[in-house]
């Protein structure tokens, strides 16, 4: 039994992750088991996961799974791009010029900046009174 060529990748973004599996196919994408284009409704976000297959130009070359988990829809779609732009290297390593031009292979490390004690946020102050 010959099996498929499976290409498995994860990608983060804030407190998203998403764990995608790439296999040779018709360019069909699932996320969390749903259509692409009803998890992600808006064309951006759905721009934002297609990124890396447009840039290389193989938009329907590939069935994509994706699992992702944690933040929000932005968090996610941009840690799937990540993740496809991650696994589009393992399929061909000479990809990596033109993903690399696109920005697509770097990890936004952005994250919210934690809460501190004896206060009410991350900077803010609690009103200084002087007398």
């Amino acid at each position: 039994m010959a099996e498929t060529q499976e290409f498995i990748a994860t990608g983060r973004r804030k407190t998203a992750v998403a764990r995608i599996r790439m296999t040779p196919g018709s360019g069909k994408i699932d996320i969390n088991g749903k259509s692409f284009e009803d998890y992600f409704p808006t064309v951006p976000l759905q721009n934002t996961v297609l990124q890396p297959l447009q840039v290389v130009k193989l938009t329907h070359a590939y069935d994509i799974s994706v699992n992702t988990t944690g933040g929000g829809a932005t968090g996610q779609a941009g840690a799937a791009r990540l993740a496809i732009s991650r696994a589009l290297l393992q399929v061909d390593a000479n990809l990596r010029g033109t993903l690399k031009a696109e920005g697509l292979l770097r990890r936004d490390p952005r994250m919210k900046e934690r809460k501190k004690s004896g206060q009410p946020g991350a900077r803010k102050r609690f009103q200084f009174s002087k007398r």
